[in-house]
């Protein structure tokens, strides 16, 4: 394969923080590079991550490389090289001299569900096709879909190995390509060298992590690990602290394993419980009962050990449940949230994320210990539930699951470790006013309904609670006052309302808007009597009645049309009108709509042209291919193919519905059946 001589592109579209603190990325147009690369005949060489020590890193990674280490391209260590194949074996990536298992072990709970890692991986790039020696991956980083460029020049041996990640198929490149990606995220390769298999695992998905603590596992360990593994999870596995070396019953001390399996089968003395595991190295595997070699598998009838026992030295292997909480010390699922690429057809989620911020001297008040402490000076979130059923008031449990993440403090990720963090619930009882924090006087006589059962140096500490239909307040913190950092809270529930005490709202509502909003049980039953719904002229009389302070001067003007559509795209009771919990939800989506439109409407037109309309799309969450955005500027844009704020707004509105409505019918990620019925209701959202 003959190429041209790479030049170095230093294309820099300005900085932006990705990942709070000091956490930066450059702002690379991964298409913009590409084209310019193909337009001229160069290859990509990304200066933010070059090929150097520096981006290997600066600690004992170093003393660990080989002799003679070089940087060379896919093409250059194959005649074949492929960005992945769909028909090799899923779990074949094997892990080289950076320790970091649990970012392998991620990775191959990952690769079980292809269409959660066409959206990490896009599987359309090759080495051949606009081949310009630049790759993209995308990683989940606090509520964002965040964009990772790289150049494909990857560290090897003299012999020309791969001295990180490889593929046990020498000619696929997909996985050392990623492992490249995930360390210019997380600062350099010696930044991957310690880690979570959570952290990894979150990251892929913007899922929700549940870790179980396998010397505390309930007693049903084993229905949950059943349920798991037959809906839409991810699992991974860690055994007992340790320096990675290898025991005599073929375990690894300090390693992170991917859970790939369970199976119940009926032995000669009864039934026993199996979980197939993994081992990312991709060989060394256990050696007791059940292993490859163990004769307990005489235990069973010849049929099902054909089916379950693969005697190859390929990092797979079974064991019971027993030895499984015996060896291992923590099990960790990863549930991907229900309105991302949930299955569950017709399960209605809402889900809301907040952002916020400890700081010294006025938001980090630290734990609730004693009476004069200053917890009352933290972030404080108002947590309205209803149940999903038409009778709101009907007081049963409703299940809300709570997600606190905290922001790395430091672009390297190892150089700021993470606080202990934990979030305490109160409930409300009395009315109170949403422009202030409540005062210290409230938790001097209202004692959490939830607190932390301890505080936990982890990325994302998680709770699911059974609550009844109320008002309360949470209030997430660190272990000690005055420690610093950014976090993110996010609640899933069938319906709620959710946002923080005093935070200023960029949209100034009439009044009565601004008390229906409000969330309060009492003022919101009273006031939900005089406005049971909003119809299309309600709505159309407060969307022109707000103050859009970020769309300046360019005011948009809602017609009666477009709240109409905004109504059939929202509504879901079929009734015509919205509902106040339908209503905040629009509000929501209103606000990132406005931000994503006022950043990118760069000179102030009011409307944004097909380059800006792309990556409007993008910043909100969704990616477009260029054809499909083209055709969206025609459908939606003026005479000049240029879209407006409503325009907009009814864009990403109809995106949003449509992508719901494609996951909730397809089987497997890849196509959908329709019935006419079906074809009748998706035609009102074209």
């Amino acid at each position: 394969m003959s190429m041209r001589p790479p030049f170095l592109i230093r294309w820099m579209l300005g900085q932006k923080e990705t990942m709070g603190g000091s956490s930066q990325l450059p702002t690379q147009d991964y298409e913009a590079l590409q084209q310019r690369c193909l337009r001229v005949g160069g290859l990509f060489e990304d200066p933010s991550f070059p090929a150097t020590l520096r981006s290997i890193g600066r600690g004992p990674l170093l003393k660990k490389l080989p002799p003679g280490l070089q940087w060379k391209r896919p093409w250059e260590l194959h005649s074949n090289p492929q960005f992945y194949a769909p028909e090799a074996k899923r779990l074949d990536l094997c892990q080289g001299l950076v320790g970091d298992c649990w970012l392998l072990a991620a990775l191959q709970a990952l690769t079980l569900h292809q269409d959660i890692l066409r959206r990490v991986v896009p599987l359309n790039q090759s080495f051949t096709e606009k081949y310009a020696g630049i790759f993209q991956f995308w990683f989940w980083r606090f509520g964002k879909w965040v964009p990772v460029v790289i150049d494909d020049r990857l560290p090897v041996n003299e012999a020309g190995q791969l001295v990180f990640v490889s593929s046990t198929s020498k000619n696929l490149f997909w996985g050392a390509l990623l492992e490249k990606a995930y360390a210019k995220l997380s600062g350099s390769y010696e930044d991957l060298q310690r880690g979570q298999v959570s952290d990894a695992l979150l990251d892929f998905t913007g899922g929700v992590i549940v870790t179980i603590k396998l010397a505390e596992a309930p007693q049903n360990l084993w229905d949950v690990l059943t349920q798991a593994t037959y809906s839409r999870t991810l699992i991974g596995c860690q055994t007992h602290t340790g320096n990675e070396r290898v025991l005599e019953n073929g375990l690894v001390d300090g390693h992170a394993y991917t859970l790939i399996g369970t199976r119940k089968v009926t032995c000669k003395h009864g039934p026993e419980y199996l979980v197939k595991l993994r081992n990312p190295w991709g060989h060394v595997e256990w050696k007791g009962d059940w292993s490859d070699s163990s004769r307990t598998w005489e235990l069973l009838c010849p049929k099902e050990k054909i089916v379950l026992l693969r005697k190859d030295d390929d990092g797979e292997f079974w064991m019971t449940l027993r030895d499984f909480k015996v060896h291992f010390r923590l099990l960790v699922i990863c549930k991907l949230t229900p309105g991302l690429l949930s299955q569950e057809v017709g399960q209605k989620w809402s889900y809301t994320m907040q952002e916020g911020r400890w700081e010294k001297g006025t938001t980090a008040g630290g734990p609730r210990r004693s009476p004069q402490d200053t917890f009352w000076k933290n972030p404080q979130f108002l947590l309205s539930v209803w149940r999903p059923q038409e009778g709101r008031m009907f007081l049963m449990p409703c299940s809300v699951l709570v997600s606190l993440l905290q922001k790395p403090r430091h672009r390297h990720r190892n150089q700021k470790p993470h606080l202990a963090i934990g979030f305490y619930l109160f409930r409300m009882n009395k009315l109170h006013d949403d422009q202030r924090r409540l005062p210290r006087e409230f938790f001097l006589v209202n004692e959490p309904l939830s607190l932390p059962e301890a505080f936990v140096t982890e990325k994302e500490v998680s709770r699911e609670l059974w609550l009844e239909p109320g008002t309360y307040l949470i209030v997430p913190c660190t272990a000690e006052t005055r420690q610093e950092s950014e976090f993110v809270l996010r609640v899933f529930s069938r319906k709620h309302i959710f946002y923080e005490i005093g935070s200023n709202s960029s949209v100034v509502f009439p009044k009565e808007i601004v008390d229906l909003t409000e969330g309060q049980d009492e003022s919101f039953t009273k006031l939900f009597e005089q406005y049971p719904e909003i119809n299309a002229a309600q709505l159309q009389e407060i969307l022109n009645h707000m103050t859009w302070s970020n769309l300046g001067h360019a005011k948009p003007l809602f017609s009666r049309d477009a709240c109409q559509g905004i109504l059939a795209l929202l509504d879901l009771n079929e009734s015509g009108t919205l509902c106040i919990q339908e209503f905040r939800d629009l509000w929501k989506q209103l606000m990132l709509y406005q931000d994503v439109f006022h950043k990118q409407d760069t000179n102030r037109s009011g409307c944004l042209n097909w380059t800006q309309l792309r990556a409007a799309t993008r910043d909100a969450g969704i990616v477009l291919g260029d054809n499909i955005c083209q055709l969206m500027l025609i459908r939606y844009g003026g005479p000049n193919f240029q879209v407006d704020f409503v325009s907009f707004v009814l864009l990403m509105l109809r995106v949003v519905k449509m992508e719901d409505v494609f996951q909730n019918l397809t089987q497997d990620g890849k196509g959908i059946y329709l019935r006419k019925t079906e074809w009748q209701m998706m035609t009102l959202y074209s």
